[in-house]
């Protein structure tokens, strides 16, 4: 076996990490850490170091770790057919028993699932296709994507650039130019604090058509969302944010695409956020719940109305022009089909609503009334805490000052605990496998109150 002292040096010679520092991860600056196992919440470093990983990997590990019966799928599959490609009508049993569980799980009116690794692949894919949908409806200016600030989409060239955070922007020449933004339904952080929650789900409405009115209805021909905000700091929508917006879309024959890489196969407590929130997508993203992560794989939902339009389109113009050479790969697929029997088993979709009430509200009963927690926010599995200078202004510390990954870095010192220091903002995101209990949800809010008086008194 490796040393530990070799592996580090290959790792900062040779590995290429994402979201990294990485002049100062190249010298030294920054730790790194070898993860060797993990099972249930917990994941163990090569220095034996046992952590509670309360963000599930990067809020994808929704079954826990050290799932034997995916874990046994996967070598199955792959002694039996690693691998063979989707084109031209090919399939595996894992693929298409896949496809079929997800459209007995997703919302009546979708159609078909098209396969790939990542959100942000899946997410190209759908631009690429609603494109496609109004070439062949001959409204070939109906192009642009509206998309929402702190909203995250991916990393890509189009998906970075539907991303509404500055960082996955500053200095990679995006947006692009058919990606416009516009208002995140982030209450907290509203302009006007006397404003109501319908004043301002009216307020966001009213934004967006200004932004459509601005564009020309007949240039915009999709709006994406993710059900709740993830990366852009953990927020839920405001009550009736949702129909409020469809109302808007649905007058302009706007095409609704629902970014459910986070939100879907459970981490609201509902099998989707459009199910949760009475979403009517035409599109729907899927990939971290889809396996677990366990294996890459990603999805395209597709409904009636678009699916419809690429038959017309292909009867047309021959077949479609688009795919990965791992589109349904056979391995992520078996994964896929052992997890989500898994969800069914052991009533993990269930157990996610209900502990992920609990620890939202023991969060709140733990730090609500600390002078600097300026929110406690979440939903399901899902939960949030927002810092800030003042409460009663509202007032924010500055981003130098690092608060959020000050008291992050002190969880993970003191009680070995995981969460994440979200990128914009001081915000402490939390988003536990569905297995979590409430004696680790204990566990997890005891440790966040131990790192806030640390770094905050």
């Amino acid at each position: 076996m490796l040393k530990n002292d070799q592996l580090a040096e290959w790792d900062r010679d040779n590995f290429f990490h994402p979201s990294t520092a990485l002049g100062a991860f190249a010298r030294g600056e920054l730790d790194n850490r070898v993860v060797k196992t993990a099972s249930g919440v917990f994941i163990e470093d090569r220095e034996g170091n046992k952590l509670l990983d309360a963000f599930a990997g990067l809020y994808c590990v929704n079954v826990g770790y050290g799932r034997q019966d995916i874990a046994e799928a996967i070598a199955d599959q792959a002694r039996e057919l690693a691998y063979y490609h989707s084109y031209v009508g090919h399939g595996t049993e894992a693929s298409i028993t896949l496809s079929k569980m997800i459209l007995d799980r997703a919302p009546d009116n979708m159609s078909k699932v098209y396969f790939g690794l990542g959100g942000s692949d899946a997410n190209e894919t759908n631009v690429k296709l609603i494109w496609y949908y109004n070439n062949i409806l001959d409204r070939p200016e109906k192009k642009k994507i509206i998309s929402r600030w702190r909203g995250y989409h991916g990393s890509g060239l189009v998906t970075g650039s539907l991303t509404g955070l500055e960082l996955f922007h500053k200095k990679f020449d995006l947006p692009v130019e058919q990606v416009i933004h516009t208002e995140a339904p982030y209450y907290f952080r509203r302009d006007d604090l006397d404003m109501s929650e319908e004043q301002f789900v009216a307020h966001c409405a009213s934004e967006l058509e200004a932004v459509i009115e601005r564009e020309g209805a007949d240039t915009i021909a999709a709006f994406i969302g993710e059900p709740v905000l993830g990366t852009g700091g953990i927020v839920p929508p405001p009550a009736g944010y949702w129909p409020a917006i469809q109302a808007v879309l649905k007058k302009h024959d706007i095409l609704l695409i629902a970014d459910e890489v986070v939100t879907g196969f459970g981490r609201l407590g509902s099998m989707f956020g459009s199910e949760h929130y009475g979403i009517e997508p035409d599109i729907i993203t899927i990939a971290k719940g889809l396996t677990s992560a366990y294996a890459p794989l990603s999805g395209s939902i597709v409904s009636d109305k678009v699916w419809a339009v690429l038959e017309k389109g292909t009867d047309e113009n021959g077949p479609i022009g688009h795919g990965w050479t791992y589109s349904a790969h056979p391995i992520g697929a078996a994964a896929g089909v052992a997890n989500l029997k898994l969800l069914d088993e052991l009533n993990l979709v269930s157990n996610a609503g209900e502990v992920g009430a609990y620890l939202n509200k023991s969060m709140a009963e733990a730090l609500g009334e600390h002078a600097n927690v300026g929110d406690i926010r979440g939903e399901g599995m899902l939960c949030a805490v927002e810092f800030v200078k003042d409460r009663d202004s509202r007032s924010f510390f500055d981003a130098a000052d690092k608060i959020g990954p000050q008291i992050a870095a002190k969880l993970l010192e003191q009680d070995k605990v995981i969460a994440r220091a979200m990128p914009q903002g001081d915000i402490l995101g939390f988003a536990p496998p569905f297995c979590l209990t409430k004696e680790e949800a204990d566990t997890v809010v005891a440790a966040t109150a131990r790192a806030v008086k640390a770094v905050l008194g």
